[in-house]
Formats: C-alpha cells, structure tokens, sequence
C-alpha cells in the first residue's frame, strides 16, 4: 500500500489546455511531478511554461484538462488554495517585504502571538528563535533575525523564501527563475537550498532559463515549446548542450527519439 502511494506522483497536470481568445498557448500538455524529485521545467519564452505554472497555482484557470495532487483530482482557483494544499511558489520578486525584518518575512500571515493582559501580541522573541533554528536545519545561516530583508543580497532573500516553504511543511516548491542576477557563490547557495527541501521531503519545480544551473540539480527536464510538450528527459539520459538545443529549437535529437520518454 505504501509503495504504490510513494509511487503516486506529488502533481499529475493531464492534457491542460490554455486559449486566451483565438490564441492556443497550451496544447493539450501533460507535466507531473514525482516525490522528492526536482523537475527542471524549460523552454524559451513564449513557451507556455509560465501559463502553465500558473494554471498550477491558481491564478488561471485551464480551458481544460484535470490537476491530480497526490493522486486526487483538485480545481485550484486560487493561490491561496493552492498554498493551502501544499503549493508554494517563489517568484522572482519573492513576495518579501523589505521594511520588515528577517523574521517578520518569514512568519508574514501566520504570526505567532502572545497575551498581555487583554491584548494579543507579537511573540517577537519566539519567532526569531524559530527563524533562526528552521533556517540553521537546512544549512542557511543568518546574522539577525531583526535585519531588514531590504539589505540582503538576491541569494539571501531566496534562501529565505525556500527555508519559508520547507518549515511550513510544504510539498511541492515552484522556483521561478530563483538564480537570476544572482552571483557565483549565491547561485551555488540556492542550488544547494534547492537540494536540501528535496532531502526534507519536498517536491520542486526548477524554471530558469539558465541550462547549467538547472542540469545541477534536476533529476528529470520537462522540456516544451510552442504550447506543446518536446519530451521528458532524465538527466543520465542527456547532456546539458542537448538541453539547449531542444529548448531553443524545440526538436529532439535524434539519438534521443529512440529513448521513450520516463515520467515518474
């Protein structure tokens, strides 16, 4: 029983197709999801994978097809629902506020209180412990938890929003664009984050349009272009340079069309 639960993929997006108008941006694509895997989603732009992701999220919804999350039909219509299943994405902006402190960002919504007299109050002290200990599991070290997450840098600010999802017990983390801008070392950071809510459980979704850093640490490319899927590729199955070459012409090498496609 166990075994064929683990064997259910975290999301299964069947034949989603997306019309704005006259206009077809998906065409009947199928995209899933494995546990504990890490997918990198890519295709050059205009390709759908932004619609895509969010028809996942809630914030359109399919003309038509079916979502299954853990193995159960769902009609996300919000991305408040779909947070509320388990979905959480980190865009490039972030969704941070960068007046407030580390801490503040980190419990933003869900806040923990306390009561002094007949008043509830912000159990400061308690969050930024929390903060502190939930970012130190997963291997981020932070300053102060007081500091503005207006003076991080971008690799910081991230490791912040990942570590956010992993303590909240999130199931499948969405990275759009996570190393965009980012130097050298704040990429290999995130990378290494990215591994990390992996090996806590998490299910991700990698977008970037840099092909290196998502060959890093995927262990599987959902590759489309033009609204339609090119294929599904394990990386012991292809090179990085024959990543490039589908996501910029959309075609298969032909060493590759002899390997059926692997979805988990």
């Amino acid at each position: 029983m166990s075994d064929q639960r683990d064997a259910t993929p975290m999301v299964e997006m069947r034949d989603i197709v997306k019309t704005f108008g006259t206009i077809n941006v998906l065409r009947g694509i199928d995209f899933n999801v494995g546990r504990q895997e890490i997918v990198g989603l890519l295709g050059d732009n205009g390709a759908g994978k932004s619609t895509l992701i969010k028809i996942l999220t809630g914030i359109y919804t399919p003309t038509s097809g079916q979502i299954y999350f853990e193995g159960n039909p769902v009609h996300i219509t919000s991305p408040h629902e779909a947070r509320t299943i388990g979905i959480e994405t980190v865009y490039q902006d972030l969704a941070l506020v960068p007046l407030m402190s580390i801490s503040r960002n980190f419990w933003l919504g869900q806040e923990i209180t306390r009561r002094v007299g007949p008043v509830q109050v912000l159990d400061k002290a308690e969050m930024s412990e929390r903060t502190r200990k939930a970012l130190l599991d997963i291997g981020i070290h932070i300053r102060n938890t007081e500091e503005a997450v207006g003076s991080l840098s971008g690799g910081e600010r991230q490791s912040i929003a990942i570590g956010r999802a992993v303590y909240f017990g999130k199931k499948l983390l969405i990275l759009d664009e996570p190393t965009s801008a980012l130097s050298v070392g704040e990429t290999a950071k995130v990378l290494d984050y990215t591994r990390a809510a992996k090996e806590r459980g998490m299910s991700v979704i990698f977008i970037s349009h840099n092909i290196g850093h998502v060959h890093k640490v995927a262990d599987r490319f959902t590759i489309i272009s033009h609204g339609q899927k090119v294929g599904d590729f394990r990386k012991s199955e292809v090179s990085e340079m024959e990543v490039a070459s589908m996501v910029m012409t959309g075609e298969v090498p032909e060493r590759l069309r002899l390997v059926p496609a692997k979805d988990v």
